[in-house]
């Protein structure tokens, strides 16, 4: 049975992603942005999954979140589901954090992203490059593309972990919202699956999967010169460089 990390598992797919490997008898760490969202999940805690707080918008208590996961010993994977639509923090949430958190966690064998459909519509350059002088404010689209990107290159530079992004769909999640018209199973379905399958396929790394078929991304995700660029930006940022 696999020990696994996932972000943003007090409610939504994350939550659902925690219950089915919590099912299947595997190990589990939570996490929640607070105390009071942990306690959502307090009936997986209840079940024996440990929980971890810290909100992800702030890189001192991301960098706090990958302390409290260390501590707690190596894990076999890591499912980066938190993120966020819209707000003040959308790219220290889905871009920085992951980041960070890749950068410190102690390195498992399979990491996993929540990434979008909509990366496909970002833009393939870097937040404050925009063509008009101003600075470029990050969007959604952009944010997953980035993300994407991120796995691809850690696919690339740790040949030892099996590095994949995975496209859940538009399901009917508080994010997603009541109308969404995709399967909410199979919006946890293939994070659940490269988590702890066995599968050849599940065994591959660098891919970008929808409803456990590979699809094709952005162009700009395999393109080294944009992950390294990425790469050495977000080290910038945060002070943190990936080794």
């Amino acid at each position: 049975m696999a020990r696994i990390f996932i972000t943003g598992s007090a409610d939504g797919l994350g939550r659902l992603t925690a219950q089915t490997l919590l099912d299947g008898g595997h190990e589990l760490i939570l996490h929640a942005r607070s105390d009071s969202r942990l306690a959502a999940a307090q009936d997986l805690l209840d079940r024996g999954a440990t929980g971890v707080v810290g909100d992800l918008s702030d890189s001192e208590q991301t960098r706090d979140v990958a302390a409290q996961v260390n501590r707690l010993g190596p894990v076999d994977a890591v499912i980066h589901n938190a993120g966020v639509y819209t707000g003040p923090h959308l790219f220290e949430v889905n871009v920085v954090a992951p980041y960070l958190l890749t950068a410190l966690i102690t390195r498992p064998r399979r990491l996993i992203y929540v990434t979008s459909g909509m990366h496909r519509g970002g833009r393939a350059a870097l937040p404050g490059s925009g063509t008009s002088g101003q600075p470029q404010r990050t969007t959604y689209s952009d944010s997953k593309l980035y993300v994407t990107a991120l796995s691809a290159a850690v696919a690339r530079l740790w040949p030892e972990v099996l590095s994949n992004a995975v496209d859940p769909g538009w399901v009917p999640t508080k994010m997603g919202g009541p109308g969404a018209p995709d399967d909410l199973r199979l919006g946890h379905l293939t994070q659940e699956w490269l988590a702890t399958s066995s599968d050849p396929e599940a065994l591959t790394s660098g891919g970008y999967w929808h409803h456990q078929h590979r699809s094709k991304a952005h162009p700009a995700v395999s393109e080294r010169a944009f992950q390294d660029a990425l790469l050495n930006y977000l080290a910038t940022v945060t002070g943190q460089r990936m080794t």
